[in-house]
């Protein structure tokens, strides 16, 4: 104790800390990554928040365990604020959907009626001041601001009145509190510095500390480790010391030791921890472990067996005046138990879980964290599983950790809530400051006064403390206990406040395990569902009284039924997740039957369980009366529902027959004789009485009658597939025998209570008038799963045979219901595994029906049918002619395909193809297929040909696009022929274009005979049918001969074209006077509609409809195509040939200005001035403007008055000519400028002196000067290395292939760096691997012998990868062609070849183009 706490700070602790114990931390388990020099205590303290970032992990699984529910302080009474706001819990739970779960008050929360009198009393009657802090254990302690200790027993009798209010006066307010866990010692620290010790057993002060720490500093905490001989405390300072209570030759002493020093960051809070007497044993209790938290981080420090850190963890950013909080509880997790660290400090609260590998190392792993939306000033752990939270406006939060759940929220308000603000602001201005806290318009001591005086503004850590399960919370004037219910009172706070609905979904959570936080409840599932059902049972008869007895009396029925279906379904639902319908029916139903509002709401109720199939079996009196219900409000659907779901043992079978007979309910009527007496006939006959009658009659069916027909179609087809109706499957063992009894009712002779008009089959008979087409549908599903049942297939053929009979040769039926009996016959008699039998004469019919070429209806599927009997030879028998014969008349196309087939005419399947409208497009592919595809003998193929050829008027003109096809493919002789057949020229033209179409996939070699002829036949079509695609053709077409092709446009008069074809003869003059002709002629049309005023109206109205394009128009497209004309041939022409061209040209465009009159003259001439202009601007690229002027002069229009009319004309050149001076001026200029810059900076980059880092080679490791007396070679690099010439040759550092006085070098330190000498050329982008000059230093000697000295002088000066990466930037900036010539001269050349650079790069490129961009700026 002589040695000062100075002596004992952080700094001497950590450096006596034993390095070798760090390094045992599992670096791998940790992920921790490898660092030079370990980091230390003050290292950790003084890191930047700035990179602190939080972290979200994956929670690991955490197992239930029993509540370790300790002893309670006696209550005086249970004043319980039973909470739990559904808006709150809404609003803090954090899950992604508000989960509809109902937890109950899950805490009692008592107020300690004895010791908050007593510290009233205290207060008043010795003075002893307000209570300060408050501690649990065995006892519970009461600090007091005069220094008092009130210790209470667990009766809350005052058993110890400990210091005095001299102390009190000394060293101001008890200000921190701790018991050992054998409740024999108690820990009391003060306001002003002192910590006592006090005997609990007597009440004997043990020891007086006050030099433990530094003097006049707060206690903020003070705490028991689990050895009895070691504390630990805080003050107000921020830092920690651990105290190791001694005792030697009856002296009582305490060493004090400073684990932590409060100028690195001050520590607001501590906590041992502290293990439950369950796990004294724990292995982790060894190492005494300690967590500290500072405004800045958490870290958790083991005081045994030596000191050492063993986690760091900063804090999530919040709210700097959030307090931090610490607790410990032991968890179980993944079958072992381990205790988890809860911190927080804002919203956020982190779990750590802290474990001992077995390497003896502590290995920590983060748990998911949990986020409220709230200050957080307070933190518990409850249970295991369980953490109660006070926030900063005093609402108490219960949350589950494994689903972070809120609980319930409660107000504090009531209970005025201790905060320990004065012993963090009465010494907040002393104290040391932590330069983590200091900020830049702060000095430290405002600072930390501020911050610590914000922390301790929500500062409780004093006034609540948890021990076993129980929390208890000090006010200014009462001490309160929190406890979690037991699940019994949790249920019974719901109930007393009659919420039985919330109650019984309690309750159920609690049966099924899914509750959170429960308290007393059985592991084994098995005892805990037996007795919460017990409970569960006990709250349905205490709803169902609740509900009678509440029923409002009198007023609207319907209000009388609302009350009931809220609680009628609830307990329907809850007997039956019990499975108690015992409880449901004979105990709950016999209660609600006193009212027959309830007893009809539970009746209605029942439907939507039956039909859920979650309760099948009723009681007989219950049958009795839902029958009676139903039946009495017409509720009949629901009922027949409800039949057909239920067990029928439990039915009253008669009674159910009867009312379902009587209401028409088929469905559960069947059901009840299928399932109660396994009769699938009855119902049958009962149903056919009804409807047979009226059919045998000729009535029509009414609507109820056609819906029961239709029911019995269903049932047999069910029957007969082995299904039950109207839901399910009939038994396995009766399946057979039903489709049996099913097939012998159908083929009866007579129905039992025949008559003697009654006609034979009645069944089958009536089912055929009903609807034949369905019944047949149902039989032939019904022959599909006859495969190996001999009984079944001998009924198939009954069947079949009493049809003929029945149907055959009978007026009753119409046309249409036989030929529905024989399409169904001949699909049978067409599947592969056929075993029915028809005579032949029968089968003729059925042939002949099929054939029929008057009827019409469903013609397709008769088709279909027959194929189908063709295709598995049902037809062997059958005389193929006459059936070619008839399917012919029938005009049953593919049949007669099927059957030509056969007989190898497929000349003759063309002519089917052709006559058959639905199949007329699949021609082309039938005649393609049979040409190209082998097992076709010639003879046969050539049929087919001429077949084409007979019909090749029809093919065209059904798609001339696939008919040319074909010929390319397979009639390219014939080709002349098919022309000459086809009369249409229309018809014509379209083929023709489709067959010179360029077309893929053609065998190579394939030409047509006489193509330039074609091409020219269809250049002569075009001209008459599409003269608008005349050009495109003629300059997509190779094939055409010229003299041909310009007699026929000329023939057709089409100028465009024509000239077209003299240019590409190369007659230019001539294609030009023919254009200049066809502008003449546009001209004079638009010059004469000035005159059509003067016309007679329906002059002008003819004139406008053989014109209806405009004139301007195509005077303009005429004029263009003209200029373009000229435009591609002056370039190969002379000055006097282009004048031939141009001059006529606008010779043309300026006479036709004279001929302007009429009203409309001005607009004409303006446009016509326009053009010429146009003409003249175009000319001037080829014709001297001299020439032009002198022409534009000679022209009368022109030529008289004083030049007005040429202003414009003039004065247009004079601007073109001024603009491309401007622009040549500009472009020199920049030219200029860009070039000085370059050569400015190349200059500046090859000059800049270079800095060598040493003396020495850097390959020979010698002196650059080695020998004084002879002359060497030095290369120095950008890099500041430095070698000999030859050192460099030796290493072959060399690039390139060049002489030796162009040699460009690497730096052999820097590339070998990189991985080899691959130079730098292989890799472009590292900097410093290649220099950014490389200079050539030469050593010479003097001959005097003044100098010994090397000197350096530049012998070279060349361009490196990088300048030569930089150049190539630049040009990519300058995208002209000049600009690359000048800089890739400048990067090789030599500053002789620089003065002729200029002007051969601006002359030399006639595509250059100018971007007018400012220069790019380097950084030097």
């Amino acid at each position: 104790m002589s040695e000062s706490p100075d002596a004992r700070s952080l700094l001497s602790a950590s450096s006596q800390l034993n390095l070798m114990e760090v390094d045992a931390i599992d670096d791998k388990e940790f992920d921790i990554p490898q660092v030079d020099t370990p980091p230390t205590l003050e290292s950790i303290l003084n890191e930047l928040d700035d990179e602190e970032e939080p972290f979200v992990l994956e929670d690991t699984c955490v197992l239930s365990t029993d509540n370790m529910d300790a002893h309670s302080c006696d209550t005086s009474s249970l004043a319980s604020s039973d909470s739990g706001d559904p808006a709150h819990l809404k609003r803090k739970r954090r899950t992604v959907e508000v989960n509809a779960t109902v937890h109950g008050s899950v805490l009692r929360h008592s107020l300690l009626k004895g010791i908050s009198a007593q510290i009233v009393s205290a207060a008043d009657k010795v003075d002893a001041g307000l209570p300060t802090a408050i501690t649990v254990s065995g006892v519970i302690a009461v600090g007091t601001s005069h220094g008092l200790a009130l210790v209470f027993d667990t009766n809350q009798a005052l058993r110890l009145c400990l210091g005095t209010k001299t102390t009190g006066a000394e060293f101001g307010a008890v200000s921190a509190l701790s018991i050992n866990h054998d409740c024999s010692r108690l820990l009391c620290g003060f306001a002003k510095g002192q910590i006592t010790m006090w005997d609990l057993a007597n009440g004997k002060l043990l020891r007086t500390i006050t030099d433990a720490h530094p003097p006049g500093t707060a206690i903020l905490h003070v705490k028991f480790t689990d050895d009895p001989t070691l504390a630990v405390c805080n003050d107000s300072g921020g830092s920690v010391f651990e105290l190791a209570f001694r005792r030697v030759m009856g002296m009582r002493s305490c060493d004090s030791r400073c684990l932590f020093s409060g100028s690195k960051g001050e520590v607001c809070c501590i906590e041992p921890l502290r293990a439950p007497p369950d796990f004294r044993d724990h292995p982790i209790t060894h190492y005494s472990l300690l967590a500290m938290a500072s405004l800045t981080k958490i870290l958790v420090i083991g005081l045994k067996p030596s000191l050492k850190v063993w986690m760091t963890f900063p804090y999530s950013k919040s709210d700097p005046s959030s307090v931090p909080q610490l607790a410990w509880q032991f968890v179980p997790v993944q079958k072992t138990v381990n205790p988890i660290l809860a911190f927080c400090k804002g919203d956020t609260v982190h779990f750590l879980l802290v474990k001992k590998e077995e390497t003896g190392t502590i290995h920590v792993i983060k748990q998911r964290q949990l986020h409220l939306s709230c200050d957080i000033i307070s933190l518990s752990w409850i249970n295991s599983r369980t953490l109660v939270l006070v926030d900063s406006h005093e609402k108490l939060h219960v949350v589950d950790r494994p689903s972070q759940e809120v609980l319930e929220t409660l107000d504090l308000e009531q209970v005025q809530l201790v905060y320990n603000s004065r012993h963090f602001k009465s010494l907040a201005t002393g104290g040391n400051v932590s330069q983590a806290l200091v900020q830049r318009d702060m000095t430290p001591e405002e600072l930390n006064y501020e911050i610590k005086a914000l922390v301790g503004e929500k500062a409780c850590y004093q006034s609540v403390s948890s021990y076993g399960g129980q929390i208890v919370y000090l006010g200014t004037k009462s001490a309160h206990i929190m406890t979690l219910r037991n699940w019994r009172e949790r249920i019974d706070c719901l109930l007393k406040q009659e919420h039985f609905v919330e109650a019984l979904s309690l309750a159920w959570s609690f049966h099924e395990g899914t509750a959170k936080a429960v308290v007393g409840l059985f592991g084994d599932p098995v005892k805990r569902k037996g007795v919460v059902g017990d409970k569960m049972v006990e709250i349905l008869c205490q709803f169902a009284d609740y509900a009678l007895k509440k029923c409002p009396e009198q007023g609207k029925i319907q209000v009388m039924e609302q009350h009931f279906h809220d609680v009628v379904p609830v307990l329907v639902d809850y007997c039956l997740l019990l499975q108690r319908a015992d409880l449901l029916f004979n105990q709950l139903y016999t209660r609600l039957v006193e009212n027959t509002v309830a007893k009809g709401v539970f009746l209605e109720s029942l439907e939507s369980y039956i039909v859920a199939d979650r309760l099948g079996h009723l009681t007989t009196p219950i049958m009795r009366d839902l029958l009676a219900h139903y039946h009495g409000n017409g509720m009949m659907d629901s009922l027949e529902r409800c039949i057909v779901h239920l067990d029928v043992t439990s039915l009253d079978i008669q009674q159910v027959v009867h009312v379902c007979w009587e209401n028409q309910l088929y469905d559960a009527m069947i059901y009840v004789f299928n399932s109660g007496m396994n009769d699938y006939i009855t119902p049958m006959e009962k149903l056919f009485a009804v409807i047979g009658p009226p059919l045998r009659e000729g009535r029509s069916l009414t609507d109820e009658e056609v819906v029961m027909g239709n029911k019995l179609l269903v049932y047999i087809s069910c029957c007969l597939a082995g299904r039950a109706y109207p839901l399910g499957d009939i038994p396995e063992d009766l399946v057979v025998q039903v489709k049996h009894q099913v097939f012998e009712f159908l083929i009866r002779l007579h129905s039992a209570d025949s008559s003697e008009e009654e006609e034979v089959f009645p069944f089958v008979r009536t089912l055929l008038h009903f609807d034949t087409r369905e019944f047949l549908n149902v039989l032939a599903m019904t022959f599909e799963d006859f495969k190996n049942d001999k009984q079944a297939l001998e009924y198939q053929q009954r069947i079949v045979d009493i049809l003929l009979q029945v149907m055959v040769d009978n007026p009753d039926f119409t046309p249409s219901q036989v030929g529905g009996l024989f399409t169904f016959l001949a699909r049978q008699l067409a599947k592969p595994d056929n075993t029915l039998f028809v005579n032949r004469k029968l089968f003729d019919q059925v042939l002949e029906f099929l054939c029929c070429p008057d009827d019409d209806s469903r013609h397709t599927e008769r088709q279909q049918v027959l194929l189908e009997l063709l295709q598995v030879g049902g037809v062997v028998e059958f005389n193929e002619e006459r059936l070619l014969a008839l399917v012919e008349k029938a005009k049953f196309y593919q049949i007669c395909e099927f059957l030509y087939e056969k007989k190898h005419l497929y000349d003759r399947i063309i002519d089917c193809y052709l006559r058959d409208p639905l199949r007329k497009g699949e021609i082309f592919n039938y005649i393609h297929n049979l040409l190209s595809m082998p097992g076709y003998s010639p003879e046969e193929k050539q049929t087919v040909k001429d077949k084409v050829l007979q019909h090749t008027q029809e093919l065209v003109a059904l798609d001339p696009s696939k008919s040319a096809d074909v010929v390319v493919f397979h009639f390219t002789e014939e080709v002349q022929q098919i022309i000459s057949e086809l009369e249409d020229d229309r018809l014509l033209f379209e083929f023709l274009r489709c067959l010179l179409e360029p077309r893929e996939g053609l065998p190579s070699g394939t030409v047509l005979p006489l193509e330039r002829d074609l091409h020219e036949l269809l250049l002569d079509l075009l001209c008459r049918f599409a003269p608008q695609q005349l050009l495109s053709f003629l300059q997509t077409s190779q094939h055409y001969r010229l003299e041909e092709a310009i007699q026929i446009t000329e023939k057709h008069h089409h100028n465009e074209a024509t000239a077209y074809l003299l240019e590409k003869k190369g007659d230019v003059h001539g294609a030009f006077s023919v254009l200049l002709e066809t502008l003449k002629e546009k001209l004079c049309l638009l010059t004469a509609e000035g005159d059509t005023g003067a016309e007679g109206g329906d002059e002008r109205q003819d004139r406008e409809e053989r014109d209806s394009e405009p004139t301007l128009p195509r005077v303009k497209d005429s004029l263009n195509d003209i200029i373009a004309l000229c435009h591609r041939s002056s370039h190969n022409l002379n000055q006097q040939q282009r004048e031939v061209l141009w001059f006529p040209l606008l010779e043309t465009m300026m006479a036709s200005q004279k001929l302007v009159k009429g009203p409309n003259a001005k607009h004409t001439s303006e446009v016509l001035k326009e053009l010429t202009m146009k003409v003249l601007n175009c000319m001037s690229s080829f014709i001297s403007l001299p020439a032009i002027i002198q022409r534009i002069l000679q022209d009368p229009v022109y030529g008289k008055g004083k030049l007005a009319e040429i202003q414009g004309l003039i004065l247009g050149m004079l601007d073109t000519f001024n603009y491309e001076q401007t622009l040549l001026e500009t472009t020199t200029s920049l030219l200029n400028h860009d070039l000085h810059w370059s050569l400015a900076h190349l200059r500046a980059a090859v000059t800049r002196g270079l800095h060598p880092r040493q003396d020495h080679c850097n390959i020979c490791l010698q002196q650059y000067k080695r020998r004084q007396d002879s002359a060497e070679e030095i290369i120095v690099f950008s890099c500041g290395h430095l070698y000999h010439f030859q050192c460099l040759q030796q290493k072959d550092c060399g690039r390139g292939f060049a002489p030796e006085p162009q040699q460009r070098w690497s730096c052999y330190k820097c590339s070998s760096s990189q991985g080899g000498r691959g130079g730098p050329s292989t890799e472009p982008k590292r900097g410093r691997s290649t220099s950014l000059a490389q200079t050539r230093v030469t050593s010479v000697h003097h001959d005097t012998g003044a100098e010994a000295h090397g000197k350096k002088v530049f012998v070279e000066a060349t361009l490196d990868l990088q300048q030569e990466q930089s150049w190539d930037q630049l040009r990519s900036l300058y995208r002209g062609p000049s600009r690359l010539s000048i800089l890739s001269e400048l990067s090789h050349g030599h500053s002789s070849e620089k003065a002729g650079l200029l002007i051969s790069a601006q002359t030399g490129t006639e595509n250059f183009q100018l971007k007018l961009s400012p220069p790019p700026l380097l950084e030097e």
